[in-house]
């Protein structure tokens, strides 16, 4: 069968170390969850414990970055090009890299958003964590893939999978405009250089869904081949 062709050609397979950097850089990004939970009770002990499990999950998304870069197979026999898998790693390591962004910005400020900006702060938070699952579960289909030699209904399968994660990336616009909505309402009883930061870590956590789909498009670019 073409698809025990294609493994055998090469070996072990050649997405796995993909698969599992991207679950390392997926975990530190849910992290933002409790981390962001944590800043809006004001429990700094806590906020320091999820900034470091987050520091930790990064790190060690980097580590396996470079495993990758290392060990990634030059195969003209693959069915996509080598350079579009180190693509995607790259896109995959910011959404690990921002999540970590995200947490600095906030401990450095030791920010205390308004009550009124709480709920839709979290809606944010969470709705991105979503994004970034949907593209670890597009992520996982890469070694179907792969033995499929991308043909047939593993391809259709994740290009469904692609859509939903387009419309969660969809949400997480809206909902990052509705918090800088609730955050312009209260931000003239703020310090202003606060309010300055506050919209940064507001982008930077809609980044974290931003990447989650550009994840999304890189697998895309390579069903199109």
């Amino acid at each position: 069968m073409a698809g025990s062709f294609v493994a055998n050609l090469f070996g072990r397979s050649p997405v796995r170390p993909l698969q599992k950097h991207f679950r390392e850089a997926a975990a530190c990004a849910r992290e933002l969850v409790p981390f962001i939970e944590a800043v809006l009770k004001g429990d700094w002990a806590e906020v320091e414990a999820s900034r470091s499990r987050i520091v930790a999950k990064e790190q060690s998304a980097d580590d396996l970055k470079k495993d990758v870069r290392l060990n990634l197979p030059d195969n003209l026999w693959m069915p996509v090009a080598r350079a579009d898998l180190l693509d995607l790693l790259m896109v995959q390591d910011r959404v690990a890299n921002t999540a970590k962004d995200v947490s600095g910005i906030v401990i450095g400020r030791r920010m205390s958003f308004p009550a009124e900006v709480g709920d839709a702060l979290m809606k944010l938070v969470r709705r991105c964590v979503d994004a970034v699952d949907q593209a670890e579960r597009s992520v996982n289909e890469l070694d179907e893939l792969f033995e499929t030699g991308f043909r047939g209904a593993e391809v259709e399968l994740v290009e469904e999978m692609i859509d939903q994660l387009d419309a969660i990336e969809d949400d997480t616009d809206q909902l990052q405009a509705e918090v800088r909505a609730a955050l312009f309402a209260r931000e003239k009883e703020l310090p202003p250089v606060d309010v300055v930061f506050m919209y940064q870590a507001i982008e930077w956590i809609g980044e974290v869904g931003d990447y989650a789909q550009r994840v999304g498009s890189r697998l895309q670019r390579m069903l199109a081949r």
